[in-house]
């Protein structure tokens, strides 16, 4: 890519970070960035989202459960 493509990437994922925080994502750039390159390369969207809510369902169970000692 060239540095006005590489540019325009930076600019559309920044657009694209400021909505994901309008909209109470959670989501940082990494991982924003991430999830974008999957749809990019033929990830269904709605599946993404389901298995980012479901990772995020079990992270909080784990969470939510005591440690053993």
């Amino acid at each position: 890519m060239d540095g006005v493509g590489v540019q325009r990437a930076r600019e559309a994922l920044d657009i694209a970070h400021v909505m994901a925080n309008l909209l109470g994502t959670g989501l940082d750039r990494q991982t924003l960035s991430i999830l974008i390159a999957l749809c990019e390369h033929g990830v269904n969207p709605e599946a993404l989202a389901a298995v980012v809510k479901e990772l995020r369902r079990e992270a909080a169970a784990l969470s939510a459960t005591p440690s053993p000692v």
